[in-house]
């Protein structure tokens, strides 16, 4: 029997889930057979070309009969067949099972195996040849060279044992979670690659350098794209690639999202020698690379994605780019590129993307750009470019897109012919000079979704022909000169896919058409955004709006409509954002009003469809400043009444609009109370009641409105003391000025009883008795004049006693701190603690009203929920935070001052030293020393280049000091300390930034304005623990929660709750958990951070804080067992780069 001696060798790949792949691993192509239908394949047969007598029988011309005796032979022929059966398949199955993989190959395997972890384990059985281990794939040489991993979760870091795999082509380990930096010969011992990605990881530091081993040049794809990378490109790596696309092999370079440095290699990697070139793809987008753009590009002949946006390029596009015919797309938006675009760019016959958006380039747009006849997209909007739209840009049949807004360009576009682009869809001339009537040949362009025009000189009406658009979903033409707004909404209602328009700033002092001349019931049936303010239109709020069910957005602003507001508004669904003002509406603010469906139901308000704009919309937030919005749902909830004749009072029902973020009722004839039930709108940002005659108090329930950025009640007539604690200690004198009764520090007048209002009340009875007096006894006023003299006289003799005492009565009386103008020195004395670094051994009130200018708003320099803090700055320089306690006394005189010497023992390098108190005539004031850095909030929240200033070796040293003050109230303390406010506006840095812990134990001193616990005892809006809910106790475990969200705020640079921001991102806490639950942790951290070679400290930070902001308080670490974590984060980060 001969047995032929090949075999064919197929290798098992699973995929972790019990199905998988055979390969046949013998052939180059790689074919993969399923295994459903995989059968072992019969061992090869010898062949009969050449078979002999002897070998093969000579086949009979006669037929053959069965005979009994061939029955005889059955059973020993069916043995031999079972035997030559089962050798033949020990043949098959013998080389499979002698030969393994490479032992070191299998060694390096399982060392990077066993640093890292994944959601389902590997199929890397010790048991089994790692030739058949999951994702890999080895050669005849059974050396492994081809490692796939891609989306399989893997978190850790790239071992160096991965280096010994040499014989390695394909490496793939994309889309996973791999920190930390690549091993430092990573690129010169994997010297056999030909496709490498590691896209999208959180891969960091710098690359490490190519030494050459061999000199083959085979790479062909190279991704490093989406990590954390910094740093400047290796020459020696660069010069490798230029030599393998020199030899023709590398086809794609990537390294975009990223944070790399210096100039783009483009004369490095294409050079005249590569005129061989196959470079097709190359992306350096989203980095930090600076500088001009070097020549080179020309000679990547075959090259044809070059994209380098998001960077800081400079200068003009090189010459040479312009030879590189094979380009089909040239991104390089967000630089500062300028100069002129040049003729030459018609060159690139072969482009189908051209976006060079958001810089610097002035000139024309070439005459002739109307060869590049494949072009899909031009975006060349926000730039400089002047002249004409040029007639051969019609040429460009294939256009899809086209968007020159914000530029200088100018003249008619009439002449020009449209008609030609079948295929665009979106068309945005936005924000030019482009004069004439819109050209009739657009209506042609039967594809088009989306057209601005807004912010021109367009006039005339508004052609018929528009009817031909029925794809037309958005459509502005705002702030042009057109006319005949009913023909205009009569013809527009017959674009059935409307959603969006916007015709504001047009039809000047027309009439607002009314249901007489509207009468298509079916029109407008999609539309959500309706934009018809600054037209100056007369008449009333039209009733054919109540048949826009779909309508999201109304905007009547800035018209002469008169009359009341409808009722019926409330039946609008959808309806979240009404902006009336500025009209002459009469009448009641209508209850209707107050039942809005989407703004009374958070519910309701999330199911709103949320439409995604062909165009970002470009709104007025009630005119205050122009915001870009690339999606419906993020314009905020809002009801703008002001500047209108509004009278009666404001409903109670109002209460009832929950989801409202903005309320402004400005400049009406409101009068009334303000109603408590406003402070039911916990969403709410900015309330205006001013220039209304509202009366009667500030209900103290406002200051429950935690997101509250702007306020004004200014130019009523309320009185009563203005609120002070949560926000209102933000709010500026301008809120409140007009109201003369109002009282409080910050419309500088006391609200304590003035001791001479009884004396004036009889001032001339008074007058008459003392003329009287004086009339009869002449003689005593001599007496009382030698009187005045003497006491004169020994006051100059004294000028250190009683003189003291006026001037301190003249700069209280003058205060509007709240201190009683009469300083009683025994009263008023300042309690000092003994404290090592404090050089103050005395203090007076007096010295305090003079070192805080009376307390004026210009020192202030914090503020907060117990009460506003103010700069003191001594006659010997010595400065001192002064924080003056608000809120009602929540303990007697006594128990204060046990309290806060109980307080002042609490002595640590990072708690804010007491140093002393004084309590006076109901004011208590607290002496701290001063922390010349501010607070942290500052540093990463106000401050405009805080961010940039404090690196992560800093902020690592803020959390880790901060941890070990809140450690020592918690644990070493006694008694033992629960801060409820631990925030970043609570952790102050001196002039080292060095942490320091600030107004811990304060709410034992202070009882808020309610009986019950408030947000205000135990935290603030953003820093509270969400068990804190249910139960109304500060905890350590809430402290260690709060200060997990301050670790959050210094790794990603954000507030704690930012409603700026798009809503599933608001929350801090809530954002990073879902960005780490998607495996994109490396996006949460602030963009100064990254690429600083800090990311695998920054990642164990974030493990910590994660922790911290566990849902479940008895998940969450020990204040302790965090500042072991930190204090070992640097050190183990060390130990690991080490090894």
């Amino acid at each position: 029997m001969i047995v032929s001696s090949t075999f064919t060798r197929y290798v098992w790949h699973g995929n972790g889930n019990g199905n998988g792949i055979v390969v046949n691993d013998d052939d180059d192509d790689d074919r993969e057979i399923p295994l459903r239908h995989y059968r072992p394949p019969l061992p090869t047969q010898p062949q009969n070309k050449t078979s002999t007598p002897r070998d093969t029988p000579t086949p009979s011309t006669s037929t053959t009969t069965s005979t009994p005796t061939s029955s005889i032979y059955m059973i020993p022929n069916l043995m031999v067949f079972f035997i030559l059966l089962f050798l033949l398949l020990s043949a098959f199955l013998l080389p499979v099972q002698a030969a393994s993989c490479n032992q070191l190959d299998r060694d390096s395997l399982l060392a990077f195996s066993r640093n890292i972890s994944t959601p389902s384990p590997l199929n890397w059985s010790v048991s089994v040849d790692c030739c058949l281990w999951e994702g890999i794939k080895c050669d005849e040489n059974f050396r492994v060279i081809h490692l796939l991993l891609p989306s399989r979760g893997l978190a850790g870091f790239i071992f160096p044992s991965l280096t010994n795999l040499t014989a390695l082509s394909l490496l793939d380990l994309s889309q996973n979670r791999l920190s930390g930096y690549l091993p430092d010969q990573f690129f010169s011992l994997l010297n056999h690659l030909q496709i490498l990605d590691l896209s999208y990881n959180r891969l960091s530091g710098e690359l490490p350098p190519f030494v050459a081993k061999t000199s083959g040049n085979t790479i062909r794809e190279l991704d490093l794209s989406s990590n954390l990378f910094h740093g400047k490109l290796p020459l020696s790596l660069l010069q490798h690639l230029a030599d393998a696309i020199a030899a023709g092999s590398l086809t794609s370079f990537n390294v975009s999202n990223n944070s790399f440095t210096g100039q783009i290699p483009t004369s490095l990697l294409c050079n005249n020698h590569s005129s061989s070139s196959s470079l097709r793809f190359l992306d350096y987008s989203s980095n930090d690379f600076s500088g001009m753009i070097q020549p080179g590009l020309g000679a990547c002949s075959k090259l044809e994605r070059f994209r380098a946006g998001s960077n800081s390029l400079s200068g003009p596009l090189p010459g040479d780019i312009f030879d590189a015919v094979s380009l089909k797309e040239i991104s390089l938006p967000l630089n500062k590129l300028g100069g002129t675009l040049g003729e030459s760019i018609v060159n690139l016959v072969n482009l189908t993307v051209l976006e060079l958006y958001s810089n610097n380039f002035t000139g024309p747009i070439p005459s002739d750009i109307g060869k590049l006849s494949k072009l899909e997209r031009l975006l060349l909007h926000a730039n400089k470019i002047n002249g004409t739209l040029p007639p051969s840009l019609m040429d460009c049949v294939n256009l899809v897109m086209l968007d020159v807004r914000l530029n200088l360009l100018e003249g008619s576009l009439s002449a020009l012919n449209f008609s030609g682009l079948l295929r665009l869809s979106a068309l945005d001339l936005g924000n030019n000079s482009f004069t004439g009537i819109i050209p009739p040949t657009m209506y042609a362009c039967k594809s088009l979704k989306a057209v601005r025009l807004a912010s021109n000189y367009f006039e005339g009406q508004i052609s018929p022909d528009i009817l031909g658009l029925q794809s037309l979903a958005f459509l502005s033409i705002s702030t042009n000169n057109l006319s005949n707004v009913t023909g205009a909404l009569r013809l527009l209602m017959g674009l059935k896919n409307l959603s969006t328009l916007m015709l504001s700033q047009n039809f000047f002092n027309e009439m607002m058409p009314d249901d007489v001349n509207i009468t298509d019931p079916d029109g407008f049936q999609k539309i959500q955004v309706l934009g018809l303010g600054g037209c100056n239109f007369t008449g009333q709020i039209p009733h054919w709006l109540y048949n826009l069910k779909k309508l999201e957005v109304l905007d009547l602003s800035y018209n002469q409509i008169s009359g009341s507001i409808p009722p019926w508004l409330h039946t609008l669904p959808e309806l979240f954002y009404v902006d009336l003002s500025f009209n002459l509406l009469t009448g009641m603010f209508p209850a209707e009003l107050t039942t809005l469906p989407a703004l009374t139901s958070q519910r309701t308000y999330d199911e709103v469809e949320r439409t995604y704009l062909e165009l970002p919309v470009f709104a007025n937030a009630n005119n205050v400043s122009q915001m870009q919005y690339n999606q419906i749902s993020n314009l905020p909830p809002a009801i703008y009444l002001g500047n209108n004749s509004l009278n009666g009072s404001i409903p109670v029902e109002i209460g009832k609009l929950r989801v409202l973020h903005q309320l402004d009722l400005s400049n009406n004839n409101f009068s009334g109370n303000i109603p408590a039930e406003i402070s039911n709108l916990i969403n709410l940002e900015k309330l205006y009641l001013s220039g209304n005659q509202l009366s009667g108090e500030i209900p103290v329930s406002l200051k429950s409105l935690h997101f509250l950025s702007a306020f004004s009640v200014a130019y009523n007539n309320l009185e009563g003391p203005v609120p002070t604690g949560g926000q209102f200690d933000t709010f500026s004198f301008s809120s409140f000025e007009g109201n003369p009764q109002l009282c409080g520090s910050v419309v500088r007048r006391s609200c304590l009883p003035q001791q001479g209002t009884t004396a004036r009340s009889h001032s001339s009875s008074k007058k008459l008795i003392i003329g009287f007096a004086i009339a009869a006894s002449f003689g005593l006023v001599s007496f009382v004049s030698v009187l005045i003299v003497w006491v004169i006289s020994k006051r100059r003799i004294n000028p250190g006693g009683e003189p003291d005492k006026i001037e301190a009565e003249s700069i209280s009386i003058n205060s509007y701190s709240g201190v009683h103008p009469e300083v009683d020195k025994e009263a008023s004395q300042v309690v000092l603690f003994p404290n090592k670094t404090s050089e103050i051994k005395d203090l007076t009130i007096v010295e305090i009203l003079k070192a805080t200018e009376n307390f004026s708003q210009a020192n202030i320099i914090g503020c907060g929920g117990f009460g506003l803090v103010y700069k003191a700055t001594l006659p010997n320089g010595t400065a001192l935070a002064i924080k003056k306690l608000s809120g009602e006394l929540g303990l007697m005189e006594r128990e204060f001052k046990a309290e806060v010497e109980a307080l002042s023992t609490a002595q640590h390098e990072n708690l804010v030293a007491l140093q002393g108190y004084c309590v006076h005539e109901g004011v208590r004031l607290l002496i701290y020393t001063y922390m010349e850095n501010g607070s942290l909030d500052h540093w990463l929240h106000e401050k405009a280049d805080g961010p940039s200033q404090i690196d992560w070796p800093t902020r690592l040293k803020i959390a880790q000091g901060a941890s070990c003050g809140l450690a020592y109230m918690h644990q070493i303390c006694e008694p033992h300390i629960v801060h409820r406010d631990i925030k970043s506006s609570n952790i102050l840095l001196d002039e080292k930034f060095e942490a320091h812990v600030a107004d811990f134990g304060l709410a034992r001193l202070i009882l808020p304005y309610h009986t019950h616990v408030t947000t205000e005892l135990v935290g603030t809006l953003g820093y509270i623990p969400p068990e804190y809910g249910q139960a109304w106790v500060a905890t350590l475990r809430g402290d260690v929660y709060s200060f997990g969200v301050v670790m959050l705020e210094l790794l990603t640079g954000r507030r704690p709750v930012d409603v700026s921001k798009p809503k599933m991102s608001r929350e801090l806490v809530a954002w990073v958990q879902q960005m780490r639950s998607e495996g994109k942790q490396d996006q949460v951290f602030d963009p100064f951070l990254r690429g600083k070679g800090f990311e695998e400290e920054m990642l164990k930070v974030l493990d910590v804080a994660c922790m911290c902001v566990s849902h479940n308080p008895f998940k969450r670490p020990c204040i302790p067992e965090v500042v072991e974590w930190l204090r070992n984060v640097r050190l183990s980060n060390h130990h690991m780069n080490k090894d």
